[in-house]
């Protein structure tokens, strides 16, 4: 199996401006000479906002259109979350866009109720696992972080993992902890990947955008500052550390 090549953008988000928001991730994904995969942070297209109402968008909206635009162009898979609206409730909905056009989409499983996002939001029930160049990969959004039997790797279902986030700088400790945590007990690789600079309600965001290897070796780490950058997850490491250290095959069926 061929290694993967990811792309994580670290950015500042545009507080509830759409079309700014796209027109700069245009500029940054149109940086990126060769990749498999683009990541974007969650709620990309607004920050992280609770005027779903004001903002969402159907999934035939011009954020879907414009996904599914770039990643044709470029020839490479694009996620990220933003809000939409669909049978009278409101989303954070990940969308995970291939150059075919074809669309996954996971819907954020824990709402962040400190924000008040149980109040707006409506939490999905289903994970979800894409392929991509022989890589099973299964996408989360942030709080989904703290709740590792949400996450938990059974049976070697996916060979990476991927957070996007809006997290705050003064729980950035928990978030690089929880990724690494997340990254040695599912023994797959870990991608997070989360904005800076600050937000319309004041808060600030640190990034840390990180990729821990299987071992809970940080591979990438990037704090304080916006950044692109491409990584190769290797498969040749991930088979051979499975193998010398099989702790998936004791792993807890029953929860």
């Amino acid at each position: 199996m061929r290694n993967l090549k990811v792309s994580l953008i670290q950015t500042k988000l545009f507080w509830e401006d759409k079309q700014a928001n796209l027109t700069m991730l245009e500029k940054k994904i149109d940086k990126i000479k060769q990749t498999d995969l683009v990541i974007l942070p969650e709620m990309f297209t607004t920050g992280f906002t609770m005027h779903a109402q004001e903002l969402a968008e159907d999934m035939e909206g011009p954020s879907t259109i414009w996904l599914k635009k770039k990643s044709a162009e470029k020839d490479i898979d694009i996620l990220g979350s933003l809000i939409i609206s669909e049978n009278g409730k409101y989303y954070n909905r990940l969308l995970w866009v291939k150059p075919d056009g074809k669309t996954y989409f996971y819907d954020k499983r824990h709402l962040f109720r400190i924000e008040g996002e149980t109040e707006v939001y409506t939490a999905g029930d289903t994970k979800i696992t894409v392929e991509l160049k022989g890589w099973n990969i299964r996408p989360f959004i942030c709080y989904d972080l703290r709740f590792p039997v949400w996450t938990r790797n059974h049976g070697n279902e996916y060979r990476a993992a991927v957070f996007i986030a809006n997290w705050p700088e003064k729980r950035s400790f928990h978030w690089k902890t929880l990724l690494t945590a997340r990254a040695i007990e599912n023994q797959a690789y870990v991608i997070g990947v989360n904005r800076v600079g600050e937000d319309g309600k004041g808060l600030f965001y640190s990034g840390d955008s990180s990729v821990i290897d299987p071992a809970g070796k940080t591979l990438f780490i990037c704090s304080g500052e916006e950044c692109i950058q491409t990584l190769v997850l290797s498969s040749s490491l991930l088979e051979k550390y499975r193998k010398s250290f099989p702790v998936w095959m004791d792993a807890d069926t029953d929860l």
